[in-house]
């Protein structure tokens, strides 16, 4: 296949994308509109976890905390403060980052295992906190978020609005929203891995003794890179909080730091497009179990006391880790890469439709 040819097959692959994407809140039903969303705001956080992890080297055990900065600076700033709520996102994200920027001295001189232990005291701590600090985060039951709102236009289900006889809800509002975040947040990413940047994170991660000798300032790389991990869970956070309408303290624990490191360890280490993948895959596997789990053995509904969704989910997604980390090195971004690389030369090793005409004799 020619250079041509590829760019071509490669936009028509992407205009495809971009048009289901587009026409899919026109389809779909809340449900799995929902689950879209929750599956954007987990792509933008896994993208952020994978610049630390897979471009750098670095283990984190505490991206769930700065998703709940950013969640809760999102509620606290916009209800108890009285910011508009556009600014309040954004310092929110702002937020996150200070936060990380407070951990990134440490970040900075520790790496592997020492790291991650280490940002297991945020974990800890913030769980503390969101629990007992009530006036601020409402305690065990959390608190309502209010929506987005901007320039007048409201992602919540009131005031109604109706295109192409389809109503438009929340879902569908936050719909568009959550591509426009999730295309900004890869395409940035994506700028940083293919520049300077990306390339001393790489070479810090494979080569860290060459990156000094070379003058890339690693301590400082990291702790940078750490800084702007946490600020992509604050805008997972406040993504996160706007979909579920309700930030309570029980879901950033740490399994969801744990699902964070599968996904990006799925999709593929060190890419935004295998971020992305990943966390498709581990945020819909969950619900694909939960609203098919009385037509799937072995998986029953939850309070059965059965297999619960979610813990199959874990259980599935454990052995594609494994798998992964055993057969799959590049995740799933590699495999489809591989696929990709394999199948023309199939084609041309396939044996002729018909055989050659035998020489005539004299």
């Amino acid at each position: 296949m020619s250079r041509r040819s590829r760019w071509i097959t490669l936009g028509a692959v992407w205009g495809v994308v971009v048009v289901a994407a587009v026409v899919a809140p026109f389809y779909l039903e809340g449900f799995w509109l929902q689950t879209g969303l929750f599956a954007m705001s987990a792509a933008v956080g896994a993208i952020g976890i994978n610049l630390l992890t897979g471009a750098t080297g670095q283990l984190s055990l505490g991206h769930a905390f700065f998703l709940a900065v950013g969640a809760y600076a999102y509620v606290y700033l916009s209800t108890d403060v009285g910011l508009p709520t556009p600014l309040a996102a954004v310092v929110a994200v702002i937020l996150a980052g200070v936060a990380g920027g407070l951990f990134s001295p440490i970040a900075g001189r520790l790496k592997g295992a020492y790291l991650g232990i280490a940002t297991l005291a945020l974990i800890f701590g913030g769980q503390h906190v969101l629990f007992n600090a009530e006036p601020l985060t409402g305690g065990y039951n959390g608190r309502a978020v209010p929506p987005m709102e901007l320039f007048g236009f409201v992602f919540a289900d009131s005031p109604g609005l109706v295109l192409l006889n389809v109503p438009f809800g929340a879902l569908e509002r936050l719909w568009f929203l959550g591509l426009l975040v999730l295309a900004a947040a890869a395409a940035f990413a994506r700028g940083v891995l293919r520049g300077r940047p990306g390339l001393a994170m790489n070479t810090i991660r494979d080569h860290e003794i060459a990156a000094g000798v070379m003058g890339v300032p690693v301590a400082r790389y990291r702790a940078g890179v750490f800084v702007l991990s946490s600020m992509y869970g604050g805008l997972a956070g406040v993504l996160v909080a706007l979909v579920f309408q309700r930030a309570v303290p029980d879901y950033f624990g740490f399994l969801l730091s744990l699902d964070y490191l599968a996904m990006i360890v799925i999709g593929g280490l060190g890419s935004v497009a295998g971020a992305v993948i990943g966390a498709v895959f581990v945020s819909l596997l969950p619900q694909l179990l939960t609203r098919y789990s009385d037509a799937l053995p072995l998986v029953a509904e939850p309070g059965s006391g059965g297999v619960s969704p979610a813990e199959a989910a874990r259980i599935l997604y454990g052995a594609a880790v494994v798998t992964v980390v055993l057969f799959l090195p590049g995740g799933l971004l590699g495999l489809a890469t591989r696929l990709r690389r394999v199948i023309p030369r199939i084609k041309e090793l396939r044996w002729p439709n018909s055989a050659p005409a035998p020489a005539s004799r004299r």
